[in-house]
């Protein structure tokens, strides 16, 4: 009953006139943060900190909270629109996102992205309010051979992305993986693979120079390609009757999941340094494994959009709960809002549930607001966003372009960046043009960073023996199944070869 008491209290707190103004304008700021190439929650959050000190504490980690759940709302409209993830959280709802708006559903693609959200934020915002402290200790046992076990299960569950090619799909990660490895080594500080000594590969090659590349202007190229030059348009139709139409099919054909993107993102973000995007992606690739037809992903299927715009949703959330209760941020976004509080005076830990009830239960409280503001300011927004794609692919080709150009250079301001795109672009329309699977090197970059530094310190801690990924009680279950995950393509492939010789 306390908890409930509580919970009344911070969602009374929330709705405070200050407090309800800022988190509307928060999840509208947030969503065409989010909808927008290269900036994302992290820029926004950080562009807007100064602005908080302007108001109390309680107020301001409400209105900060907010942006963050807009950005992760918007991350699907660009996605949609223009087949370009406005951050990498929002890369596998272009798998299905953008194939759907081409057959004249971005309606039904945008509708189902938002009530993915919705549900897989309130899920995250119920199992926070009730398992907090149970959570976080679970979270910290999760060393290095427990997340690069996780991150292999991620591997695993997208082998398939590429269909039954499994050597293309094989270059695919491992091409990704080498591109992640540009740069600086993260255990021994030695620079590697920098081309001529180009001092821009220094910093390595970012997700979202990749993502921008390869989704914006090689999806450019290619649709130019296809159409010869030709007028082209998706005519999509926008009516009231249309958008509930589109609700009641999005519930229908994403419930599946939206379901397992919402209990994968909740898991997955609730660990520390492991943030949205894992999670995202991972619940892509669980549900087209469980799906009874599996190849409809790739080609339009709601469910392929529902999985990861949950799973993103009810990751941000996860993600608060080692910030608040460890003091540990769970992604690069509340790492600025851990700053932030440090700034205000409050100190993250597991003291802070007892020192400072009423900014605690505040801001859980804000969860469920902020929530429901998105959902609402979001589909109210979609006909504005279907109206976009009535516009010719003559007019559309030169903006998509643009916006590349402009959200590649947003994110790093350097002119490197900028050639990488153009070169990513033309790269992925040729791999495209020879059927190589895009999504599975696109996908390896995001998680290359994370697995390389915990494989070796793995091996570190165990002094080279690679059975501390077997022998640990959590490691071991998730490294067996990764494993089996891993090699179940190659078997069935073997198995319908063997069909097909005896017949």
């Amino acid at each position: 009953m306390d908890v409930l008491s509580f919970l009344a209290g911070g969602i009374l707190l929330a709705l405070e006139p200050i407090n309800l103004a800022l988190i509307i304008a928060g999840v509208t700021i947030g969503l065409f943060i989010g909808a927008m190439p290269g900036l994302g929650s992290v820029n926004g959050v950080a562009i807007l900190l100064p602005i908080t000190f302007l108001v109390p504490p309680n107020s301001a980690i409400i209105f900060l909270a907010a942006i963050y759940y807009g950005a992760m709302y918007g991350g699907a409209i660009s996605s949609v629109t223009l087949g370009i993830p406005g951050a990498s959280t929002a890369v596998a709802t272009t798998f299905d996102g953008r194939p759907l708006a081409l057959k004249g559903r971005a309606s039904l693609a945008l509708v189902t992205a938002a009530l993915a959200s919705f549900v897989g934020g309130t899920v995250a915002t119920v199992l926070f309010t009730l398992f907090a402290p149970v959570l976080a200790s679970t979270a910290l046992s999760f060393g290095p051979p427990e997340i690069f076990a996780l991150m292999l299960l991620a591997f695993a569950t997208f082998v398939g992305l590429g269909g039954d090619d499994i050597p293309k799909t094989i270059f695919s990660i491992c091409l990704g993986l080498v591109l992640a490895a540009v740069g600086f080594d993260t255990i021994s500080g030695e620079p590697r693979m920098v081309l001529f000594e180009i001092d821009g590969f220094m910093r390595g090659i970012g997700f979202i120079v990749l993502a921008i590349g390869v989704y914006g202007i090689g999806e450019m190229l290619w649709t130019i390609e296809q159409t010869r030059g030709e007028v082209t348009t998706t005519n999509p139709k926008m009516t009231a009757k249309g958008m509930m139409s589109d609700a009641k099919e999005a519930v229908q054909r994403g419930w599946k999941g939206t379901w397992i993107g919402s209990l994968i993102g909740f898991f997955v973000g609730i660990l520390p340094a492991a943030g949205a995007t894992p999670g995202s992606l991972m619940s892509y690739g669980v549900a087209k494994m469980l799906s009874k037809t599996p190849e409809e992903y790739g080609n339009g299927s709601p469910d392929g959009v529902a999985a990861p715009e949950a799973a993103n949703n009810s990751a941000s959330t996860g993600s608060m709960l080692p910030m608040l209760t460890l003091g540990i941020p769970g992604s690069p976004t509340t790492a600025i809002l851990l700053g932030g509080m440090v700034i205000w005076g409050l100190t993250p830990g597991p003291r802070l549930f007892l020192d400072q009830t009423e900014f605690v239960w505040g801001l859980i409280g804000s969860f469920y607001i902020s929530n429901i503001a998105a959902l609402a300011i979001n589909l109210a927004f979609i006909p504005l966003f279907v109206w976009m794609l009535r516009m010719p692919f003559t007019i559309l080709a030169p903006l998509i372009f643009v916006l590349s150009i402009i959200g590649g250079f947003a994110a790093s301001r350097s002119m490197h960046d900028i050639w990488l795109i153009v070169i990513f672009g033309l790269a992925a329309f040729f791999l495209r043009k020879f059927d190589y699977p895009l999504a599975p090197a696109v996908l390896a970059i995001v998680l290359g960073p994370i697995a390389e530094p915990t494989l070796r310190q793995s091996l570190l801690l165990s002094s080279g023996d690679p059975m501390i990924f077997f022998t640990r009680p959590i490691a071991g279950p998730i490294t067996i199944i990764a494993i089996i995950l891993i090699f179940l393509p190659a078997i069935k492939l073997l198995r319908r070869k063997r069909r097909l010789a005896k017949t």
